[in-house]
């Protein structure tokens, strides 16, 4: 819903010429007096009177909330950081419709130890008033089932249902003995104080991971080989090499930094979705995703969700981790410093290992909001990456790719495609016959269809499908010199379409994007590689088909002349009609000499013709 310049927004306008130049927080109210958005700013005037100028500038979301202001409030204070403090109070109070609101709704998840002779971990939905001890609460259900899976495997604890010392030698081991996932404790031949040593063992990796313990467990098994007790340094040799193999096997467990959240946001037109990685005794313990729907600004969800998101948690790491950079970085972080009562580190991501562990965070949150809107994982990370590559002001949501295909000066002619949230738009498809460019040109050919479509846009503007609605992204297939043919055009026509040229390699992919007189590496972008790639191929293969059929119908539009009295212009008036060779050969004597408009006699040698020769 695009904001207009009604009355309202006119007397809106006009009221903001008596704001203050000090910071603040304003309070944007609805007809029923009701405040549906809170926001903090440094200069009052100059923050809220943006919202009611340069209206086709704004995103949807802030359209739709400032179509839907009547009146607005404000607040004056100290500073910048004061501001801070009382948006934060004011949107936990009114819980305003436009700012982001952290409504965890999610069940808690539990690692669960029981207090008997031979204790059980297990994983567990809730934490019960019952005879057990609860490691948690965790949010993600996910990890702590691979945290249980995990701890049970590396010390061979029990899974299965029999109930100890009862069933001691009741029956013969199970085949998780014999293939050493367990230690078999129902032969009987494990003690009480053994098994609940390796419980305790088992709760002090889960809680701290793996380095103490290895180092524990190191020392032990030296003691053992020194004392000559061989068999029980080889088994402390086999639980490290148990530990370690975990540890290689899962991408991050571990970080250098004991105490860390990790925070990314990735976004699309319809939703973004910011994802927390929990670190704890340096290990990862948790993780917690967050959809809000709507257009967004990512620069702002980072800024409006680490205030809200800390704001109320009980739990602020000394360390926090982020994917990006913005603006109000040093407001918020002296807020979380105040509210942690010590310093907390606000870091963007440089090196490979914290990139490393925003990678995980930021997989996860495209995971979310790729189920949530309907696209894979990929789809919505070769958009994002898309946009971040071309610094482009918002995710190129529609976009359409130009290929030109010729054999010679004959049969010029080109193929559009469209790709709408990562995925081939057939119905948006178009061919294109050059009629000004007669000569072998693909620059002079790009300028003409490209002149083609921008003047149907044009004309069918108002209905907003196919040509009347303009890509966020146009992609050429060549290099710079057809984004400089290109660029003209579409400024001539008054728009801002981004334009960029696929360069291709010798193996005929894509290795570079050409900007105007330069070219933008894709390496290190492997999702937006990907995308551009099926772009590339699909473009090309929707042109280079489209040019076969146009010599296919040439040739079979000569052959049709050998018809005494049937010239170009009839052939081509038949093959128009009829479109196939199957359709006409279903053609009778009378529907041929009506398109061919020849009598009925030369209708019939035409449909003799076509029968015998095709």
């Amino acid at each position: 819903m695009q904001a207009t310049e009604t009355p309202t927004i006119l007397r809106l306008r006009e009221k903001t010429h008596t704001l203050p130049l000090d910071p603040g927080v304003y309070l944007m109210k609805n007809k029923d007096n009701e405040i549906i958005y809170v926001g903090k700013a440094k200069v009052l005037k100059n923050r809220v009177s943006s919202y009611f100028i340069n209206l086709s500038s704004h995103t949807p979301k802030v359209s739709k909330m400032v179509s839907q202001v009547e009146n607005f409030d404000y607040i004056v204070v100290g500073s910048e950081f004061e501001a801070l403090v009382l948006e934060c109070s004011l949107i936990k109070l009114h819980s305003p419709k436009y700012n982001i609101l952290l409504k965890d709704d999610k069940g808690y998840h539990y690692v669960k130890v029981t207090r008997e002779d031979y204790p059980r971990i297990s994983a567990a939905k809730q934490k019960l008033d019952d005879d057990a001890d609860y490691l948690g609460p965790y949010t993600s259900s996910y990890t702590v089932t691979q945290a249980v899976e995990e701890v049970n495997k590396i010390f061979k604890l029990p899974t299965c249902n029999k109930k100890f010392p009862q069933d001691f030698n009741k029956e013969r081991p199970c085949l998780n003995y014999h293939l050493h996932l367990c230690n078999g404790i129902c032969t009987g031949k494990i003690s009480k104080a053994v098994y609940q040593q390796e419980i305790k063992n088992a709760i002090g990796y889960l809680k701290r991971g793996s380095k103490e313990l290895i180092a524990g467990l190191q020392k032990q098994m030296e003691d053992a080989a020194e004392n000559l007790e061989f068999e029980k340094a080889a088994a402390l040799r086999d639980r490290i090499a148990a530990i370690e193999k975990i540890g290689t096997g899962q991408r991050v467990i571990m970080t250098d930094v004991k105490e860390q959240d990790v925070i990314a946001a990735v976004s699309n037109k319809d939703a973004a979705c910011v994802t927390v990685v929990k670190f704890r005794e340096a290990r990862l313990v948790d993780k917690q995703d967050y959809l809000f729907y709507d257009a967004f600004d990512l620069d702002q969800v980072r800024s409006e969700f680490l205030t809200r998101y800390y704001n109320s948690a009980e739990d602020i790491p000394n360390s926090i981790l982020l994917d990006a950079d913005f603006e109000d970085r040093e407001v918020v972080l002296q807020l979380l410093t105040q509210r942690r009562g010590s310093r907390v580190f606000l870091t963007v991501a440089h090196t490979s290992d914290q990139n490393r562990a925003v990678g995980i965070a930021r997989g996860n949150a495209l995971e979310r909001l790729s189920k949530a809107v309907g696209r894979t994982a990929h789809e919505v990370a070769g958009l994002e990456e898309l946009q971040k590559l071309l610094g482009l002001s918002k995710t190129p949501e529609y976009i359409e790719s130009y290929d030109i295909s010729n054999l010679g000066d004959t049969g010029i002619v080109a193929g559009m495609v469209v790709f709408e949230n990562g995925r081939p738009l057939k119905s948006a498809y178009r061919k294109f016959s050059l009629k000004d460019v007669v000569t072998q040109d693909d620059y002079a050919s790009m300028r003409e269809v490209l002149t083609r479509r921008l003047q149907r846009y044009l004309q069918e503007k108002e209905s907003g499908v196919g040509f009347g609605r303009l890509p966020d992204l146009i992609l050429l297939d060549g290099g710079k010199g057809h984004v400089a043919a290109v660029l003209p055009v579409v400024k001539a026509f008054g728009l801002d379409i981004p334009v960029y040229g696929m360069v291709k390699d010798n193996r005929h992919r894509t290795r570079a994007i050409a900007a105007d007189g330069k070219e933008v590496s894709v390496a290190g972008y492997q999702s937006a590689f990907t995308l551009m790639g099926k772009l590339q191929e699909e473009v090309h293969r929707y042109a280079i088909t489209y040019q076969r059929q146009k010599r296919k119908q040439q040739t079979f539009s000569l052959k049709l002349t050998e018809v005494p009295g049937i010239g170009k212009k009839k052939a081509e008036a038949l093959l128009l009609k009829f479109g196939t060779i199957a359709a006409l050969k279903k053609a009778t004597a009378s529907e041929l000499a009506a398109v061919a408009k020849v009598n009925e006699q030369k209708g019939e040698e035409l449909r003799q013709f076509i029968e015998n020769a095709f």
